[in-house]
């Protein structure tokens, strides 16, 4: 089976308990839940059985144990996130608004995440693998860009693949040399998985199928556009494919997005035809919803292909 890789920051969630809560007055929190876009990412692919490893690094803390200690018991590799002796492990706060949005407060530039390095461990993991998968939040900085570009030359040079789903936070859009990296990174792309209206931040058209034919002709194989509850859509040059969401509660929407584009990409690399791997990543999706901690609703392909069975498809 084909290596997936992915690099970038590794952090701890942690959460506003309350509906609508502030972070400018004390308040209850839940967590710290292991997270970080990369990481639910590469734990998905890897809960999936596909071989799957990360490059990132945390402090030498409980934060940073228990983010290498769950992707460890998932099966992925860790072998490539370096444990750094007096750095913090990156922080996520977020508090959820009466409007279903979030809002974020990051620590990631300036913790251990900072100091991510093709290091030798790095250029070790990155010689085994097939294909590359970038996250836009994990551009956060000139050496975290430095990083994901190396991997994707590295990965493309032995004749492997790239994914890049745009994962754009407000919080962050800002940092220095983002945005040029996210057009760096989607002209080497062969997957795009943006979500809603990402797909309008690199196309001048103003409507789906024409910012689809757009990118579709720059030379991307596929365009998976992701729609939330909704499910998603699939293009590539020969047609279309609309795969419905299926029907759960809603606890928590985050990592959703990280757990299909995990699946897709796992599935689109055996070989799986879209239909086939759109249903198993909008049912990682719909799980992933299902439980509160980016991580928690992260399940093995038995148990995906269960609640296939037994779930209902939203219509």
């Amino acid at each position: 089976m084909k290596k997936l890789v992915s690099a970038g920051e590794i952090l701890v969630e942690i959460m506003a308990e309350r509906i609508g809560q502030s972070f400018l007055e004390p308040g209850p929190l839940l967590g710290p839940y292991p997270s970080g876009a990369p990481a639910i990412f590469i734990g998905q692919a890897a809960a999936l059985g596909q071989p799957a490893g990360l490059i990132g690094a945390v402090g030498d803390d409980d934060f940073g144990r228990l983010n290498i200690e769950r992707l460890r018991t998932l099966g992925a590799d860790v072998s490539a996130i370096a444990v750094h002796t007096g750095q913090a492990t990156g922080t996520a706060f977020v508090t959820y608004r009466a409007d279903a949005s979030r809002h974020f407060v990051f620590n990631i530039a300036n913790s251990a995440s900072g100091l991510i390095e093709t290091d030798t461990a790095a250029t070790k993991l990155l010689a085994s693998a097939d294909h590359v998968h970038v996250m836009g939040s994990s551009l956060f900085s000139d050496r975290a860009i430095a990083v994901a570009l190396s991997a994707i030359e590295t990965v493309k040079a032995g004749g492997g693949t790239v994914s890049f789903d745009p994962n754009i936070r407000r919080e962050i859009m800002q940092a220095s040399g983002m945005r040029t990296a996210l057009d760096h990174v989607l002209a080497r792309a062969d997957i795009f998985l943006p979500s809603g209206e990402e797909l309008f931040l690199f196309s001048s058209a103003k409507d789906e199928k024409g910012a689809v034919d757009e990118l579709l002709n720059r030379g991307l194989s596929c365009i998976v556009l992701k729609k939330g509850a909704a499910g998603a859509t699939y293009h590539d040059r020969h047609g279309t494919v609309a795969s419905p969401g299926f029907a759960v509660d809603e606890v928590d929407p985050t990592g959703a997005g990280d757990c299909f584009g995990a699946a897709f990409v796992s599935f689109w690399l055996r070989g799986a035809a879209p239909a086939d791997a759109m249903r198993i990543a909008n049912a990682c999706g719909a799980l992933a919803v299902t439980r509160k901690g980016p991580m928690e609703g992260i399940f093995p392909l038995e148990a995906v292909e269960a609640f296939i069975a037994t779930g209902k498809n939203m219509q």
